[in-house]
């Protein structure tokens, strides 16, 4: 799975991609003035649900109870692996 192959649009002077999975999850990753970077990677990743119009994060899942940031791209495509791999909702 590659995330850069998923939706994008700009935001926040940078760049957000989501992509929603058949089970009900979804995942916003991004990367822009807001997000949380360092040293060892630049992405911050969320799961969220609902669709690219309308969704919101979600705290509730096995994957984490918050967004991840500091993301490498190898770190990204496998959580999104995991995220698509969730029980349906």
């Amino acid at each position: 799975m590659n995330f850069k192959e998923f939706f994008s649009r700009q935001l926040h002077s940078g760049i957000q991609y989501l992509e929603f999975f058949p089970n009900g999850y979804g995942v916003s990753i991004v990367n822009h003035e807001l997000s949380y970077k360092s040293d060892s990677g630049d992405w911050e990743l969320a799961v969220v649900i609902g669709d690219k119009d309308k969704y919101e994060l979600t705290y509730d899942t096995p994957i984490t109870d918050n967004v991840l940031g500091s993301l490498s791209e190898n770190e990204v495509n496998d959580i999104c692996i995991k995220v698509s791999e969730l029980p349906e909702r």
